[in-house]
């Protein structure tokens, strides 16, 4: 089984979301043992927001007319894709910026997004490609949404990372929630026991009904 574990925090060791997608790891190979871990941290190595020389594995123009600027951004564009669709569990740590994603994270996204990969057209409308994947999202907020109707309508940050999932056809993707970290230490400590417990779970759920599967 190979995991990919997936970093965007610009917040170094101060993060909340990595603190808790390494513990989320740590769990997942404690109940999977022998499961191997690729790493890959977005706020030091991100790719580059889509432009004219990152967009050629979108527009399909042919290798002999490709710039050498064309072919490096295609070639980082594969080796993401690559590492995504070869993942069986990916864990992604998103914390929310002003109410969405890091930029980092949504030029990811952009990379691994390709037509013929991760998602076709039909005539029936977008099929997604990369299915059979468990995601688990590491989802760290300063104030609280999930329960606060007056604020959830700002969510664009696990919302959109449910949908882009699903547009790729993965079905069984998870939420791991710390909320309210910015609004004192006693808040911050009660959040962050909760995601612990909620890390359990759903590692031992999605154990259970991958073991369910495989009896099917």
């Amino acid at each position: 089984m190979k995991l990919l574990h997936i970093d965007s925090s610009a917040l170094g060791a101060n993060s909340v979301s990595r603190e808790l997608t390494r513990r989320t790891v740590a769990q997942w190979q404690a109940s999977h043992p022998g499961t191997t871990v690729e790493y890959l941290d977005l706020a030091v190595d991100a790719p580059t927001h889509l432009n004219t020389d990152s967009l050629g594995f979108r527009l399909g123009l042919d290798a002999d007319t490709l710039t050498e600027a064309q072919k490096r951004e295609n070639a980082i564009s594969e080796r993401l894709v690559s590492q995504f669709l070869a993942a069986d569990v990916v864990v992604v740590g998103a914390p929310m910026y002003n109410f969405s994603i890091p930029s980092q994270l949504k030029a990811w996204i952009d990379r691994v997004a390709q037509a013929g990969r991760t998602f076709t057209y039909t005539d029936k409308g977008p099929q997604g490609l990369a299915g059979g994947k468990t995601v688990i999202v590491v989802s760290s907020r300063g104030g609280v949404y999930s329960t606060n109707p007056a604020l959830s309508f700002l969510d664009h940050q696990e919302s959109y990372l449910k949908t882009v999932f699903g547009f790729f056809g993965i079905t069984d993707v998870r939420f791991v929630r710390a909320e309210g970290v910015a609004m004192g230490p006693a808040a911050k400590d009660q959040a962050l026991a909760a995601a612990d417990i909620e890390i359990r779970a759903q590692v031992r759920e999605a154990a259970n009904e991958g073991k369910a599967a495989l009896r099917a």
